[in-house]
């Protein structure tokens, strides 16, 4: 049945947000500034300020779904037949609430599964029961990487979308977007606890041994330990930890795998899936001899 402002019961699911319509209005203010002519005059000061307020707001109308989307290497998404035990650690460790769902490969995208739903219907520890995910999936946008941010966020908020997809011109996935990564370009920068770990791409186990994300800049890392770990002309192509552990695997090592380094250093794989590498831990010679 629908409700008094005719959306059905489904389109309200989709609201999980408990402070929506304060999100709503947000946005609303945000596309009444960058569509003046589309508000009414009572309107229009607020929107005069928020351009005022929120400088970035211009990048709403000059940046592209391609200049911000996470590329197709960095999606964290699973199969529709993962089972409990694995979907619940990738959003343990992901610290995402929502995950896009495919069939076999990401290039067959099914839609998004929020945490919230898998909660209230299996419980927190899925109540034993082995999990089906099909009748959980929310729909999820498919954009071409070519559209402005700007249309972006208005189809996201008038078809209460809070995930979009980019497809490349075969018809396979190229990116991800989420409504938080289209409010940054206007606001900045949005840390949580999660981006709080991510700022510090590694940290001391102990003496000689590193815990590392495979983001971590080379060259900082390099600093940090005291040795160079690539030659000069190799460091214009490796920016990375992962970048230099896949150089010397020549692959994307399994987890629990070890990949040693000329320089003694040695690079244990704690977390990686069939495309790429994410955390390492990393020995230097002497907690290796030690």
């Amino acid at each position: 049945m629908a409700d008094s402002t005719g959306g059905s019961s489904a389109a309200r699911g989709a609201l999980d947000d408990p402070r929506e319509d304060e999100q709503r209005g947000f946005f609303g203010r945000i596309l009444g500034a960058l569509n003046p002519e589309d508000t009414d005059a009572a309107a229009q000061p607020a929107g005069a300020t928020l351009v005022g307020t929120l400088p970035g707001l211009a990048n709403l109308r000059k940046l592209r779904v391609e200049d911000v989307a996470i590329p197709k290497a960095e999606i964290i998404a699973v199969p529709l037949d993962v089972n409990r035990d694995e979907l619940v650690r990738v959003f343990r460790e992901s610290g995402f609430s929502r995950l896009p769902v495919y069939a076999e490969t990401l290039d067959r995208p099914l839609g998004m599964l929020h945490l919230k739903d898998l909660a209230l219907t299996y419980g927190f520890n899925g109540n034993g029961h082995e999990i089906d995910l099909q009748p959980l999936l929310r729909p999820v946008l498919y954009v071409p990487p070519s559209m402005p941010l700007a249309v972006l966020l208005q189809k996201m908020q008038s078809e209460r979308r809070h995930m979009a997809l980019v497809i490349d011109e075969f018809g396979g996935v190229d990116g991800l977007l989420t409504i938080e990564d289209l409010v940054e370009q206007v606001v900045g920068e949005i840390e949580d606890e999660h981006d709080t770990d991510e700022a510090e791409p590694w940290q001391l186990e102990r003496p000689g041994v590193y815990l590392a994300e495979s983001r971590a800049p080379l060259s900082e890392f390099e600093a940090e330990i005291g040795l160079q770990l690539v030659d000069p002309e190799e460091a214009e192509e490796i920016d990375t930890l992962g970048g230099l552990v896949f150089m010397l695997a020549e692959r994307v090592p399994a987890r629990s795998e070890v990949i040693d380094h000329p320089a003694g250093v040695s690079f244990e794989v704690l977390d990686a899936d069939g495309r790429r590498i994410k955390r390492l831990r990393v020995r230097l010679a002497s907690a290796r001899a030690s």
